[in-house]
């Protein structure tokens, strides 16, 4: 009774929404709404003296029942969010990864692209003459790799890749031939997914596309001024017009799956709204994701710290008519919101920023294993090779420094379970390490995920059912 409690620093994160106090529970990723007695207790005991029990049952007895205020301090003490302790935050321990749930393989199917878009961030980019194409041997071997080292997933997904994916068409075409085969023999689901500039699309190999049902995203950065800034062919004309004609044939023959949008955000382009409204309204992409870009080779395309700061006001305002729409039962499609809400709703708890290495790992045209897409042709070890297989120590080596937090800032920050320290590629690029968290990105992440808490509080009180309808199928 005569004990000293203190709220955790740390351990949570308060907010109010339409009068209503809410808390996100840091350890594990659940948001709940305080009742009064909670509400009291956390209130008294947020200051650095703490208070003793008894003192809490002094102060608040009039308008708190004293069995209900011991009951809820000993129920907070188990939510470990208040303490005696004087502890600062409660982490899990590092785990050593005794398995890999490899599911996804991304296949840099060729290295060569038939644009030349300046802010490109990959480092082993050829000009389409110079495009090393992967081999149908190297693509079969990486499919058997995955099997071996995960053969019991309940899913499995090959994304192609690039340079430009469909400058390599026919191997396309006999990997999905092999693969369908492949896992309807070990009777395991196999999912097919491309991104594209959509310059080489065709009427066949859009039907192609549908009767395989592979999934299709387009690099497209918005209306002609802004699309034509960057995205541009070898000899320098911009693409807008030619893309849209293929978007349009596109949406006429594609009925599969949703058609994604990813915008390439660089200097000078923040105006997040007109660019969604154009590719979702005029265009009619399903949903449109956004990727700033802060940390590129080429470092004139950046965007500035000012332009930064705007680029996540701006999704802030977009995202203010995302939440008005889910109200009414509507989805506008915006990616990084859909990301978000997804993982609020799941209670999602990261001990890695993403499935690169975990879950996922990209093979390079002449089969090497990367961390991901993005990291082909940099100067990062490789993790093994699809002929003599995963570098499974090297892997779970770097995966495992990732995770421990200690001495990184992560493991006092509120949103440590769902940033996990951000990108490795955008770390590697801007600090030449992809083990340290992207520093850059700190205030306005938190700043970022504290606006999708209060959204997912307003919209799940405003129509409980828009979570289930658009939210929760997106896993499948």
């Amino acid at each position: 009774m005569n004990s000293i409690v203190r709220t955790v620093a740390n351990n949570s994160h308060r907010f109010t929404v339409d009068d209503r106090e809410m808390l996100f529970h840091v350890p594990t990723s659940g948001l709940f709404e305080l009742d009064a007695v909670s509400s009291h207790i956390l209130e008294a005991c947020d200051n650095p003296q703490g208070e003793s029990v008894m003192s809490l049952l002094g102060k608040l007895a009039e308008p708190c029942p004293s069995s209900e205020i011991v009951d809820t301090v000993a129920q907070l003490g188990d939510l470990k969010l208040i303490s005696s302790d004087g502890v600062e935050a409660f982490n899990s321990e590092v785990k050593s990864l005794e398995q890999i749930p490899l599911a996804t393989l991304v296949l840099n199917v060729n290295t060569g692209c038939n644009l030349s878009c300046s802010y490109c961030y990959k480092e082993d980019l050829d000009k389409p003459n110079n495009g090393q194409k992967m081999s149908f041997e190297t693509a079969k071997q990486s499919i058997e790799m995955m099997l071996t080292e995960s053969p019991d997933q309940p899913r499995y997904n090959i994304v192609f890749f690039g340079g430009e994916p469909l400058s390599n068409m026919p191997l396309i075409r006999d990997v999905v031939s092999y693969a369908e085969k492949r896992f309807a023999e070990i009777n395991r689901p196999i999912d097919f997914s491309l991104t594209t500039n959509a310059t080489m699309l065709t009427e066949e190999i859009v039907a192609y596309l549908n009767e395989h049902r592979i999934g299709v995203a387009i690099s497209i950065d918005g209306p002609k001024a802004v699309h034509d800034k960057n995205r541009i062919t070898v000899s320098g004309q911009g693409t807008y017009d030619v893309v849209r004609r293929k978007i349009e044939m596109l949406m006429q023959g594609y009925s599969a799956r949703p058609i994604g949008a990813r915008v390439t955000l660089t200097k000078g382009v923040t105006d997040i709204e007109n660019i969604w409204d154009h590719l979702f309204n005029e265009l009619g992409f399903s949903e449109v994701g956004f990727a700033p870009v802060t940390s590129g080779d080429i470092s004139y395309y950046n965007l500035s710290e000012q332009e930064l700061e705007a680029v996540f006001s701006n999704m802030k305002a977009l995202g203010r008519r995302y939440i008005d729409a889910a109200a009414k039962g509507q989805s506008i499609g915006f990616s990084n919101m859909h990301q978000m809400l997804t993982d609020i709703h799941e209670g999602t708890k990261k001990a890695l920023p993403c499935g690169a290495g975990a879950g996922m790992v990209a093979i390079d045209h002449s089969g090497g294993v990367n961390l991901c897409h993005r990291f082909t042709g940099s100067d990062l070890p490789l993790f093994g090779s699809v002929s003599e297989g995963l570098d499974r120590e090297a892997l779970t080596g770097f995966l495992e420094t990732r995770m421990d937090r200690t001495d990184k800032g992560c493991n006092t920050c509120w949103i440590r379970n769902l940033c996990s320290g951000g990108c490795y590629h955008e770390s590697y690029a801007r600090y030449s390490d992809p083990q340290k968290p992207v520093y850059h990105y700190c205030d306005l992440m938190r700043d970022w995920i504290d606006f999708g808490l209060k959204a997912y509080s307003e919209i799940t009180q405003a129509n409980p059912d828009f979570m289930d309808t658009y939210i929760a199928p997106r896993r499948g």
